[in-house]
């Protein structure tokens, strides 16, 4: 009598089971962040920021990638920084470490002495780290630029790209990430490295500090070759 009251509780688990299956993960992933700054007194400044970031991964072997980010500045009424930039990254696996990417980024930065910066690249990636508490990878590949410097000719050069994106948590709520970006051609070599460190505040909402430093190697004589952007931002995540 025991046992067959086992098999049928059994029997009305698993049933109850297959008919409740755990929810899947969403595949799509993302962030929304704003930043804003006033101060007045001596020095009237506004600064703000706004940056999107969206993952699709439906856990096969593709995974899509979209960003884009919106700076500005002004003190005394005078615009001091104005910058935007999109670009879109898919990555195909090739086992649990490698994989192969494409992506397109596109620059506009009006104090940077380039009116605009579109590039295409594909290549290699490789996870160097991939553990619960840390994430390191590396990637380099060749592509296309199109670029329009102020006062100059339009070029159009081919490339060598290279990056590195590195994660660490440094608790529950917070955590730290580093970016870097390499794109070098015959007529300008752009670097870019993005520092973030983000501590959640209260569900879905979180406080991020972050230092973006771009670099251009050829600039118009008068124009600075290094921009370096400070903001705290509000996120939240979707």
């Amino acid at each position: 009598m025991r046992t067959a009251l086992a098999i049928a509780l059994c029997l009305v688990s698993a049933s109850a089971l297959a008919q409740n299956p755990a929810p899947p993960n969403d595949p799509l992933v993302g962030t929304v962040a704003l930043g804003y700054l006033s101060t007045s007194g001596n020095t009237d400044s506004t600064n703000a920021n706004a940056s999107f970031k969206a993952t699709w991964d439906r856990g096969r072997d593709w995974i899509h990638n979209w960003t884009a980010l919106a700076i500005s500045a002004r003190t005394n009424g005078v615009t001091t920084a104005e910058a935007y930039a999109a670009g879109y990254k898919a990555q195909r696996a090739l086992g649990m470490k490698a994989y192969l990417f494409a992506s397109g980024d596109w620059r506009q930065d009006a104090f940077s002495g380039y009116s605009r910066q579109s590039t295409e690249a594909v290549g290699y990636g490789r996870k160097l780290v991939n553990t619960d508490k840390q994430t390191l990878s590396v990637e380099g590949g060749l592509g296309r630029k199109q670029q329009t410097l102020i006062g100059g000719p339009d070029v159009d050069e081919g490339i060598v790209r290279a990056g590195l994106d590195y994660v660490i948590h440094l608790g529950e709520t917070s955590q730290f990430t580093q970016k870097l970006l390499l794109e070098v051609g015959d007529t300008n070599r752009y670097t870019e490295s993005t520092s973030a460190i983000k501590a959640k505040i209260r569900g879905n909402l979180a406080l991020v500090g972050s230092f973006v430093i771009k670099s251009n190697s050829d600039v118009p004589v008068g124009i600075e070759r290094t921009d370096r952007y400070t903001a705290i931002s509000l996120e939240y995540g979707f």
